[in-house]
């Protein structure tokens, strides 16, 4: 069985930092990309953040700057630094794999995942 967890998430004051981990079992993701999401309350799932398997990264504009997202292929995890974070940061994250190597299409796009996590949530306080 294939699965991602999350950790990491929690509560931070504006201008602080927290990392995120996704950590991948059930299958080795060494040639897949991965991706970060989040849903805030009452919004739609957003891109945030990938890396592909060479591991060349991609950033929404809103987190450019701030957050690195980093792999460690031998644990098979990916991680999310984030820095400087803000009020609108809050949200609940998650983390997607399996992106073929191959794929030549945006990874902003959910469709490209063939696995999500459950989600770990991020409140930062203003």
């Amino acid at each position: 069985q294939v699965q991602l967890v999350e950790s990491g998430g929690g509560l931070v004051q504006a201008g602080g930092s927290l990392r995120l981990s996704c950590a991948g079992s059930g299958r080795t993701f060494s040639t897949s990309g991965m991706g970060w999401f989040r849903q805030a309350s009452g919004k739609e799932r957003e891109f945030v953040a990938a890396i592909r398997w060479n591991p060349y990264p991609y950033y929404s504009d809103s987190v450019k700057g701030r957050f690195t997202v980093s792999r460690d292929i031998a644990k098979n995890t990916m991680y999310l630094q984030m820095n400087s974070l803000k009020a609108e940061d809050t949200a609940v994250y998650f983390c997607a794999a399996g992106v073929p190597p191959s794929y030549s299409g945006p990874y902003s796009d959910k469709e490209a995942y063939d696995y999500w996590g459950q989600g770990t949530q991020v409140t930062v306080s203003s």
